[in-house]
């Protein structure tokens, strides 16, 4: 049978420098490629443009809310969505056109390998080499409403895993992997205090030494040598920022600003 048909979005900002390196291998072969824009200032909406038809422009709500705008617009049963610091490979594209076209395809919820690649190389161990859910049936399905970590919420999840790597460019230089860290810590700790959770400063560095040793030890970051061990370090610093920004959010911290 022919392969289902696949609508494929992307939320950017300002990715005129790898924007293009995203949309080529997908324009023509997705049934559907839209591109949310939340204001742009460098091109990025008139490269999109070269490429899509479906290319909107809108404020920023937060990525859950983001991605669920960009899911009403897919027409198509069968979703994917991709960042523009990622890229398709023509090995996973074949792959994923031969899962789509089984008859009998029970799974609603396709995981792809993830190439993370931190200053040249890929991460092999660690966080940045889990699996990601990046192609999924639209039924039922809905992105949290988030700032940030915006997971997927589906009525039934039947998962598989393919083998073929998607590639990932998250970061440009060490001052945007600093920065990124910092600005999602600070988004994940503005999601927790509406659910008014709390944290100490104490509990910040705690969690922040936990972090490093998850992601150093447990999950084998050290057999990614110096690399391993500068995201060890970094993921350990967003975990500090995430919960020491909760704790300067909380009505004690905030009574005590008040009053000088």
């Amino acid at each position: 049978m022919p392969r289902r048909k696949i609508s494929c979005f992307l939320i950017v900002c300002n990715e005129a420098d790898r924007l293009e390196a995203s949309l080529r291998p997908l324009a023509g072969w997705v049934d559907q490629l839209i591109v949310l824009d939340s204001g742009s200032t460098d091109g990025s909406v008139e490269i999109a443009q070269r490429y899509s038809d479906d290319v909107y422009q809108t404020d920023w709500p937060g990525f859950g809310p983001q991605r669920n705008r960009a899911l009403a617009y897919c027409k198509h049963d069968w979703v994917m969505t991709i960042d523009a610091d990622e890229v398709m490979t023509e090995e996973l594209k074949a792959e994923i056109d031969t899962v789509l076209s089984k008859p009998n395809l029970t799974a609603n919820f396709i995981r792809l390998p993830w190439h993370t690649f931190l200053f040249g190389k890929p991460l092999k161990y660690g966080r940045y080499s889990t699996p990601q859910g990046k192609l999924f049936l639209k039924t039922g399905a809905k992105f949290k409403d988030r700032q940030v970590h915006e997971t997927l919420i589906m009525p039934k999840r039947q998962t598989i895993t393919l083998k073929s790597p998607l590639l990932h460019y998250s970061w440009r230089d060490y001052q945007h992997v600093s920065e990124k860290h910092l600005r999602y810590g600070v988004l994940g700790a503005q999601d927790k205090a509406k659910n008014n959770k709390k944290a100490s400063i104490v509990y910040a560095f705690f969690r922040s030494i936990t972090d490093f040793l998850q992601q150093y030890i447990l999950r084998l970051g050290f057999l990614d040598g110096q690399r391993g061990l500068l995201m060890a370090v970094i993921l350990s610093q967003y975990a500090f920022h995430k919960y020491a920004a909760l704790w300067t959010m909380t009505d004690d911290i905030s009574k005590q600003s008040g009053n000088h």
